[in-house]
């Protein structure tokens, strides 16, 4: 069984499924309007491996991820650079998907647009007045918070408390400071679609409940997002499903912010870092492990350093693929545990990353189980026992494969250089001249390789 925190009940438990191994997932996707930035990473890669590790575990997924095509930020952009939002969200979308690809991460099953869902949302919120739950003023539609009996569930809040902690605007026509906009009216040269309210767009909050219902539909099984989402976004959303007495997620689950230098990252903080620029500077696959690396719904440092340790890692990944000619198992396709063997020797490799990933995609120790069954690999393999540290190697990169690792044998060969030090060094071994032999493992240290004295003779590898 599958545990995952849940939000709204603020404990891990069983991941209780609508259908019985199938699984129906929304994640809140990007709205077009810059660049991605390692935020927009993070979220993106953690819920691309819950969803791989559901699909190992026998789970059928249906995954949905939104773009958000209509927004203030896109419309602002487009004034500011004189151009038309649609020329805007082209860009970005087309930089999104670039970013995705690169990341690994799989393209979701339906990757619904806000602008071809307005009707559906002119339907709800007209529902909304008719049942006096929203109202409207000089400016658009609000919905009435007051109406939903436990408003604040997901930011672990009652009302009152949320009230008191709001900014109130001066001269504002809501009734409460924490209403929020189901639709903005039209202003000059906006975009605007008609409703029987006036002509104009639709807020933020309401896009995602209508696309998540009518691809998913009722009672779905899991809400996924970034930790900022959280409130007001998400339980806004849910809101209005109680408003509109729909069943709507089951499990709602956040992942952690990106930090740079111990503050969340934040286009509002000016600490915006491109995720474009990372993936143009680095193997995209070193922050994948970084993430897999730190459990999901911690915070995670992203800096120079944490990610040349995780490309340090991701090498001595690369040298036991190289070594045992492994396959690369990561991909548009996923990998299922049912259509490998585990042998004996990774049996219980297996039952391990398995026990932990199952209770809250416990990834971080999954990850270092995994790299301690690569120096017990390498170690068998040292002393002879090629066989049995195959069998080892090949689970090893079934696991990483099944959390979107690609593990790649192709990566980071030995220069010529190196290889000719270790033709001499194992010269020298031969001809048991140990002091020559110990100043070419130091040469070969110098140049940044792992020298180890196999059964064959010497090994050498990244750390």
């Amino acid at each position: 069984m599958i545990r995952l925190y849940d939000t709204a009940r603020a404990e891990v438990r069983d991941l209780n499924l609508r259908t019985p191994g199938r699984v129906s997932m929304y994640v809140c996707g990007p709205t077009v309007d810059n660049l991605p930035h390692l935020g927009h990473g993070r979220f993106t890669l953690v819920w691309d491996i819950a969803r791989r590790w559901f699909t190992f575990q026998g789970l059928v997924v249906h995954y949905v991820s939104n773009i958000t095509d209509v927004d203030d930020k896109i419309i602002a952009r487009a004034k500011d650079e004189g151009r038309d939002e649609v020329d805007v969200v082209k860009e970005y979308e087309s930089e999104w998907w670039d970013a995705m690809a690169r990341l690994g991460v799989k393209d979701p099953d339906d990757a619904p647009h806000a602008t071809d869902y307005i009707g559906d949302m002119v339907e709800l919120i007209a529902s909304f007045l008719e049942r006096d739950v929203a109202y409207q003023t000089s400016d658009g539609v609000y919905f009435d918070v007051s109406t939903v009996e436990d408003y604040g569930l997901l930011a672990g809040q009652p009302l009152e408390s949320l009230r008191a902690g709001a900014r109130v605007e001066m001269n504002d026509e809501k009734r409460s400071p924490l209403d929020f906009a189901l639709w903005k009216n039209a202003k000059p040269d906006e975009p605007r679609w008609p409703a029987p309210f006036g002509e104009g767009r639709p807020g933020w909050h309401t896009e995602c409940v209508v696309m998540s219902l009518d691809l998913l539909g009722e009672g779905f099984d899991l809400h996924c997002g970034g930790l900022d989402l959280k409130f007001p976004h998400h339980e806004n959303e849910r809101a209005q499903a109680e408003a509109a007495m729909t069943p709507f997620a089951r499990h709602w689950g956040h992942n952690g912010w990106v930090m740079v230098n111990g503050v969340k990252m934040s286009t509002s903080l000016n600490n915006f870092t491109s995720l474009t620029d990372l993936l143009a500077r680095t193997d995209p696959r070193a922050y994948r492990l970084l993430v897999l690396r730190s459990h999901y719904r911690s915070p995670i440092e992203v800096t120079v350093d944490t990610i040349a340790d995780a490309e340090r890692a991701l090498a001595r990944l690369d040298t036991l693929a190289r070594r045992f000619d492994l396959p690369v198992l990561a991909g548009q396709d996923f990998e299922v545990a049912s259509a490998h063997v585990w042998a004996e020797e990774s049996l219980e490799l297996y039952e391990r990353v398995v026990a932990l990933m199952n209770d809250d995609l416990n990834t971080p120790l999954a990850v270092a189980e995994l790299f301690d069954a690569v120096s017990a690999a390498n170690t068998a393999a040292d002393e002879g026992h090629e066989g049995s540290a195959r069998r080892l190697a090949q689970s090893i990169g079934v696991l990483f494969g099944a959390l979107g690792l690609a593990l790649l044998a192709g990566s980071h060969q030995v220069d010529a250089t190196s290889e000719a030090l270790v033709a001499e060094r194992d010269a020298a071994r031969a001809e048991r001249n140990w002091a020559e032999a110990d100043r070419l493992r130091d040469e070969l240290v110098a140049r940044g390789w792992v020298v180890e004295d196999g059964a064959t003779g010497t090994v050498i590898r990244h750390p």
